[in-house]
C-alpha cells in the first residue's frame, strides 16, 4: 500500500459520506420528520439537520475532496490543457464543472433555507443531490490507469 492509495481512498470515502449523508436526509431523516413531527418540531430538526450537514461538508468533505483531488490530479499529470483531451481529461472536466454547479446549488440551498424560500431550498437540494449522483458516475466512467 502507497501513500497514494490512501490519498485515494480518502478522497473516495470522502465523497461516499458527503453524497451517503444527502441521500441518508434526502431518503431516511425528511420523510421521517415529514411524518412524525409538528410543523415547528420539524422545521428546527431540519434546520439543525441543514447546520450540522453544512458544517461537516465545510470542514470535511470539501477540503479533503479538493486536497485529495488536486493531489490525485497532480499524480496523474492533469494540466489545463488535458482536461480538453478526449477520454480521461473530458470525463474529469465534466466532473469538475458539475462539482462546481453542486457545490453553487448546495449554496443556494443553504441560503434559501435559512431566508425561508421553501421552494428554492428544495429545487436546490433535489439538483445537488442528483448532481451529486452525476459526479460518482462520471467518477466510475474514468478510464482505469
Amino acid at each position: 500500500m502507497t501513500w497514494w492509495t490512501v490519498i485515494r481512498f480518502l478522497h473516495v470515502v470522502s465523497a461516499a459520506l458527503w453524497v451517503g449523508g444527502q441521500l441518508t436526509v434526502s431518503l431516511v431523516v425528511l420523510p421521517l420528520a415529514r411524518r412524525l413531527l409538528d410543523d415547528q418540531r420539524r422545521a428546527g430538526v431540519l434546520r439543525a439537520v441543514g447546520r450540522r450537514f453544512g458544517l461537516f461538508t465545510a470542514a470535511l468533505f470539501l477540503p479533503v475532496q479538493l486536497g485529495t483531488g488536486v493531489a490525485l490530479a497532480w499524480r496523474k499529470g492533469v494540466t489545463w490543457a488535458s482536461l480538453a483531451d478526449p477520454g480521461y481529461g473530458r470525463i474529469l472536466a465534466a466532473k469538475l464543472l458539475l462539482f462546481c454547479a453542486v457545490m453553487a446549488a448546495a449554496a443556494l440551498h443553504g441560503w434559501a433555507s435559512g431566508t425561508a424560500r421553501p421552494r428554492l431550498a428544495r429545487t436546490m437540494a433535489v439538483t445537488s443531490l442528483v448532481g451529486s449522483l452525476g459526479i460518482v458516475l462520471l467518477a466510475t466512467a474514468l478510464p482505469a490507469t
